[in-house]
């Protein structure tokens, strides 16, 4: 279920793609925990790293859509299901040497998204070349709200135009080969998109904004000239391709938080197993018990979803967009996830994850950083919930989503089209898989999915608890948890994983379904019958010691001593 990166043969994937995620395990293992820790500590530039991905053609390969590679390479693509694996195998060493990944994705959306076709050759040329790229979106002044940039292009005539205006916080905007930047014609007030190149005298790079070794850049655009061959979109076709780029990019986020748990898992079982305090090991404890099978059940649940979720992303159509719930569940749900699996074997190890030789003292920090990303959880549940009505009460028929392993190109999430109407997409009914599996605590799950239904019939928000944010945002988290379920159970009917699995993962599940109900029973505006609805979802698992223990010893306390990076 973990990822073992010195016992995994990735044979689920071709030769090519195989070679290297092989190659890029080799790269950090090679390099070792203590240059590792010592290049963080020390903010230095990861050059070494990106001379490697450009001497494998590594971003080439993976981010190069099959209709715009120049050099005929069979193997170059852009396949989400293989995307994932490198996600994993970068965040589990460094989210830094993810970072440039990222944003690299980022930059390369609004490019294969537009209609210029003389830049997509360029940059399949540029990703050939070893470049990175990066997303010129947010501004210092206002975020990530597209409806109010600054960045300003102004028609000279003749084809030709001058850009005026900064942008904050946009990652490889140092060294990007080029930067997508997004702004307003300053005539029509239309927006744009178009290619900044880092390198040019008008390009002003104010600022590293963190202190990091990946570099978040500020950049200053001063009269920096434009032309029609640097315009990458106009209209609304700008604004639908800074959206849809982030639905395509921002889905990484999840599974950088699963590669920094995973990493970290390791080293707090081998930590943990092999402590003796006042004479039994650490794992002795019932309560050290505990947080680990919560962790590992919260870390395995966080990939089964996403894997499931990445089904839907492959097989996505202008006629199935399903894809657009389970997508931000797995930007903002998953990472959350991983912060309390962070956090749970954080009160394990306890002191020792404040050490400057373990991997975790660097991990503890970043995963903070996904969730807060794109502006924090809740843009995402604010989109979320958006799907509820359609998704509980008006379901759709779509075909079965088979597992999408096949290597094949993703051609459709650069032609997702316009991003609005989402309150009229459907879904299928999610009592398919509830009713597909008799297990106790999923039994007690679809009874807290049935009173929570009744509650958004009987008690529904009024129209001033509509309106406010706070309370949404309660309702959003258990509305989450039915989606994220869903998909779980669906992957265990493909996968067929162990009982005890699925169990131990809805364990925790009826746990925070309790857990966030009396969360919205708390709010200051919710209504004495509201109260009530929410004081009926609140449920205690089954009791299954037995099941308990032999999940502890063969899921949990089974990976002692099977991963140490190398010194």
């Amino acid at each position: 279920m973990l990822l073992n990166p010195k016992t995994e043969k990735f044979d689920h994937l071709d030769p090519r793609s195989r070679e290297l995620m092989q190659k890029t395990i080799a790269y950090f293992e090679s390099r070792g925990k203590a240059q590792l820790k010592e290049d963080a500590h020390e903010r230095r530039w990861y050059a070494d790293f990106l001379k490697f991905l450009a001497e494998n053609e590594v971003f080439a390969t993976l981010l190069t859509p099959q209709e715009h590679v120049v050099d005929g390479d069979a193997d170059k693509r852009w396949d989400t299901y293989r995307n994932c694996d490198f996600n994993e195998i970068l965040a589990f060493y460094n989210l830094s040497h993810w970072y440039a990944w990222q944003v690299t994705i980022l930059g390369l959306g609004p490019i294969f998204m537009g209609k210029n076709d003389a830049i997509k050759k360029k940059t399949a040329q540029l990703l050939k070349d070893g470049g990175i790229f990066a997303f010129g979106l947010s501004e210092k002044e206002h975020g990530a709200d597209l409806y109010s940039s600054d960045m300003s292009l102004t028609p000279l005539g003749d084809n030709k135009y001058v850009a005026d205006g900064g942008k904050y916080y946009i990652g490889n905007a140092n060294e990007a080969a080029l930067v997508s930047t997004f702004g307003k014609d300053s005539d029509t007030d239309e927006y744009v998109f178009f290619v900044a190149d880092p390198g040019h005298e008008n390009y002003d790079l104010v600022q590293n904004v963190v202190n990091w070794e990946g570099y978040v850049a500020e950049y200053q655009l001063n009269g920096y000239p434009v032309t029609d061959d640097e315009i990458l979109s106009y209209g609304r076709e700008a604004w639908d391709s800074a959206l849809n780029t982030v639905n395509v990019g921002k889905f990484n986020l999840g599974w950088g938080a699963i590669g920094i748990a995973t990493h970290c898992f390791y080293e707090a079982i081998n930590h943990a197993a092999s402590r003796n305090l006042y004479g039994q090991y650490v794992t002795d404890f019932p309560h050290i018990k505990q947080l680990f099978v919560d962790a590992y059940a919260r870390l395995a649940a966080m990939k089964l979803f996403s894997q499931r979720a990445t089904d839907y992303m492959r097989s996505a159509s202008a006629e199935d967009r399903r894809y657009l719930l389970y997508n931000p569940i797995t930007k903002m749900k998953v990472p959350t996830q991983g912060e309390e699996v962070i956090n749970e074997l954080w009160d394990v190890i306890a002191a020792r994850g404040f050490e400057k030789d373990v991997y975790f003292e660097m991990a503890a920090k970043d995963i903070r950083s996904l969730p807060k990303l794109e502006g924090t959880v809740h843009v995402n549940m604010a989109l979320v919930i958006k799907f509820m009505a359609n998704y509980f009460f008006n379901p759709g028929e779509f075909p079965e989503i088979p597992k999408r392993d096949d290597p094949a190109d993703d051609t459709f999430l650069f032609h997702q089209g316009p991003t609005r109407g989402l309150g009229k997409i459907q879904f299928h009914d999610f009592n398919l898989a509830y009713n597909s599996v008799d297990m106790p605590n999923i039994n007690i799950f679809k009874e807290q999915i049935g009173v929570f239904q009744q509650f958004l019939v009987n008690a529904p928000p009024d129209a001033q608890q509509a309106k406010n944010i706070d309370f949404l945002l309660a309702v959003g988290e258990i509305f989450t948890l039915v989606a994220y379920g869903q998909l779980i159970i669906e992957k265990y009917q493909i996968e067929k994983f162990e009982d005890d699995l699925l169990e131990q993962i809805f364990d925790f599940m009826v746990r925070d379904f309790s857990r966030y109900a009396l969360q919205l029973y708390s709010k200051a505006d919710t209504t004495e019958n509201q109260m009530q609805w929410c004081t009926k979802m609140i449920r205690k698992p089954v009791d299954d010691h037995e099941r308990f223990l032999r999940f502890w010893e063969n899921h949990v306390h089974a990976l002692k001593d099977t991963y140490e990076m190398n010194p």
